[in-house]
């Protein structure tokens, strides 16, 4: 089930937006850190002499024993540490830890052709689709586990049931609420994929997206994650549809009159210039390795979608 794009993801965190790392030298409370040297004391006031304020980009200097401490001078902010009773400080320059800095425009264009059988060592962004029960998410895991290089497999419906409390189940009735989650886990998916292509990892979502809504389905994933995306259609035939539905649980498991209809708009792939790989009559190996020529042949001659 296909919705339009939501809204921009927020700006990263920054100064007056929450903390934009860790260090290692945060203390938190009953953890005290390393203790350092000690304060060198000022020297003592002759009678009657005001102690000096301290100079430019200087932190004011503690105060003598027996005096109070001094406030701050008009105009200038206080001083604090990492003790946890004051704002934490803004990263000493560069990007916060852990924070990956995305290509602009479309993050992932077509690799060159393979020289061996198959992918080999491209590194791909694949979105599987197909209807609930062709066996998307299986065929999309093994795939990425038997590849030689680094390769990440995100679902959608995965994604989509992170959310615990307040989960919105199409299946009780589609509503704005559902609607949204869906929006949502597809936008994290899109930047999930994004993060791991930036960093050289391949990447495989898998989504049922349907051929009658091509505007917010490949053209939302094509927006998230780039014009190189290879898409490749997973169809089998109804009866195996419906029985490999029957053997799922939860809100995995749809009505066979739901995976009938479903079924019936994902033939309108047919004509549309997709790949498309039956896997009625293969096992799940048979079908990733006929998955991987499919992409190989995609890479060579990509389809136009």
């Amino acid at each position: 089930m296909q919705h339009a794009v939501g809204a921009p993801l927020p700006p990263p965190q920054g100064p007056g937006n929450g903390p934009a790392g860790w260090s290692h030298q945060a203390q938190h409370p009953g953890h005290p850190g390393p203790p350092g040297p000690p304060p060198i004391p000022p020297p003592p006031l002759a009678h009657g002499q005001a102690p000096q304020p301290p100079a430019h980009g200087q932190a004011p200097p503690p105060p003598a024993p027996g005096h109070a401490p001094q406030p701050p001078a008009p105009g200038q902010a206080p001083q604090h540490g990492w003790s946890g009773t004051g704002p934490i400080p803004p990263p000493s320059g560069g990007q916060a830890t852990g924070h990956v800095q995305l290509p602009p425009g479309g993050p992932v264009a077509l690799p060159a052709p393979p020289a061996e059988p198959g992918t080999g060592g491209a590194t791909l962004a694949v979105l599987l689709i197909g209807p609930a029960g062709a066996g998307k998410t299986t065929v999309a895991r093994l795939w990425a586990a038997r590849r030689r290089v680094p390769t990440a497999h995100v679902s959608l419906d995965d994604v989509r049931e992170w959310v615990c409390s307040g989960f919105a189940d199409p299946q009780a009735g589609w509503n704005d609420h559902s609607e949204a989650q869906y929006r949502l886990a597809r936008r994290t998916c899109g930047f999930a994929a994004r993060n791991f292509l930036a960093n050289g990892i391949s990447c495989i979502l898998d989504d049922a997206v349907f051929p009658d809504r091509p505007v917010v389905g490949l053209g939302g994933w094509k927006r998230h994650v780039g014009p190189g995306l290879l898409p490749v259609v997973l169809l089998p035939g109804l009866e195996i549809v419906l029985e490999r539905n029957a053997a799922r649980s939860g809100n995995r498991r749809l009505s066979d009159e739901e995976v009938a209809r479903i079924h019936g708009r994902m033939a309108g792939w047919y004509g549309s210039g997709l790949p498309i790989i039956d896997n009625s009559t293969y096992d799940v190996e048979t079908t990733a390795r006929v998955l991987d020529d499919v992409l190989a042949r995609s890479i060579a001659s990509p389809p136009a979608w």
